[in-house]
């Protein structure tokens, strides 16, 4: 039996076989209520798309990566399934309080072992003869050259988001030529590879996602916004009943009711769904932030919050530090064919470099306070980081308006 979905990016998607028999079991029904962008719709109020209809996409896009590849049988069967069931590990809000969750459980949402290995989604797997092991090692993007599809810098994973992002988040950076992408599609000596005339869709793939990062997943708005509900949910395991596993479950209505629920988190919680959001005191370009800041660990940062609002005289609630890690591309790695050997694409293009460069001009330490104490935490953080004021630091006081169309605040 073949059921046909309508979908606002691909049109019509069929689904039929193990795929169909896994889309009304419980993890992926889930996702339903799992924002594919985090607090991104605070920013692009349009963006209130799925977990659950990306991962018909990747599901999609595999299928005809697989029929291009010449792929059949069972080997086809666990792809098909590991591309519709890539995204159950997510937690709520997506990638917002992912890190949160790895500190306390060791799992990231592309590790699915448990998830996999009981409940319905296991017995359709036991139906239709595949390994729970199998599943999570294709998620993970191991266990066999067709991983490569699932998770690897060619896969059918970016492929969908960047063009369901732009769609609906309405900005025109994210769009590529997936069918082109899937047409080239090559395994050479086991590695996934675009043939031959595929360098522009290789560089279209890594110019999309980097105008994509600034514009939309690293708008200022949607780092404070997902640096308050991190340290919200921190919060959450601190002082609540609520464990790490629970809090891995829950969709994006049980985190918005837990939080506001609790006395210590339903302040952090009204202000965020409310759009009452911290402000920016820092935000530091790479160059003037010291290295032990970039992508310091969750000790570090907490110990830096505590002495910039010691200093500042302020709560410690009422300072958060965003220190990103230094920015990479592994897209850069993708291979491709010319004249007869598999070149990197960075060996190949000279776009690699400039958007290398890009990035890291677009990095950004961030320090979000409440709008009354943006001048003294800025003050205050200029001397417990030994940030030089004349290097041109950003407050939201100075700040230019430089946002893309949603809003900008």
């Amino acid at each position: 039996m073949t059921t046909t979905i309508k979908d606002s990016v691909h049109d019509h998607i069929e689904v039929t076989g193990v795929v169909a028999a896994l889309l009304d079991t419980p993890p992926l029904q889930r996702l339903r209520n799992v924002a594919q962008l985090g607090t991104v719709s605070l920013v692009y109020p349009s963006a209130n798309h799925t977990r659950f209809e990306h991962s018909l996409g990747v599901y999609h896009l595999a299928d005809r990566a697989l029929d291009h590849l010449g792929i059949t049988g069972q080997r086809a069967t666990r792809v098909r399934a590991a591309a519709i069931l890539h995204d159950i590990g997510h937690g709520p809000f997506s990638h917002n309080v992912e890190d949160v969750i790895e500190r306390h459980t060791g799992n990231r949402h592309d590790d699915v072992h448990d998830l996999v290995a009981s409940g319905q989604v296991a017995s359709v797997l036991a139906d239709h003869d595949i390994q729970p092991a199998e599943i999570a090692a294709l998620v993970a993007g191991d266990g066999e050259p067709l991983a490569q599809l699932v998770a690897g810098e060619l896969d059918v994973d970016r492929m969908d988001y960047l063009v369901r992002d732009a769609h609906h988040t309405g900005v025109p950076y994210g769009t590529i030529d997936h069918g082109r992408l899937i047409r080239g599609l090559t395994f050479i000596d086991g590695d996934l590879v675009l043939g031959a005339g595929n360098v522009q869709s290789a560089e279209s793939l890594l110019l999309a996602r980097a105008l994509m990062n600034p514009t939309v997943y690293s708008h200022h708005v949607a780092r404070i916004s997902k640096s308050m509900l991190r340290r919200a949910a921190e919060t959450l395991l601190a002082t609540t009943d609520v464990t790490a596993p629970a809090l891995r479950r829950m969709d994006d209505h049980d985190l918005v009711a837990a939080l506001r629920a609790h006395d210590a988190t339903s302040r952090v919680a009204a202000r965020l769904f409310e759009r009452d959001l911290y402000k920016r005191a820092v935000w530091a370009e790479l160059g003037d932030v010291d290295d032990d800041l970039v992508g310091a660990d969750h000790d570090t940062v907490r110990g830096f919050e505590r002495a910039i609002a010691a200093d500042a005289g302020v709560p410690e609630r009422d300072v958060i530090v965003d220190a990103p890690s230094e920015p990479s591309m592994p897209e850069s790695s993708t291979g491709v064919l010319v004249n007869g050997e598999v070149r990197r694409l960075h060996e190949q293009s000279t776009l690699v470099t400039a958007l290398q460069t890009a990035q890291r001009e677009q990095w950004r330490l961030g320090v979000y306070t409440p709008r009354a104490h943006t001048d003294v935490v800025g003050r205050a953080t200029e001397r417990v980081l030994g940030l030089d004021p004349d290097d041109g630091l950003v407050t939201e006081v100075n700040a230019p308006d430089d946002s893309p169309p949603g809003f900008s605040e």
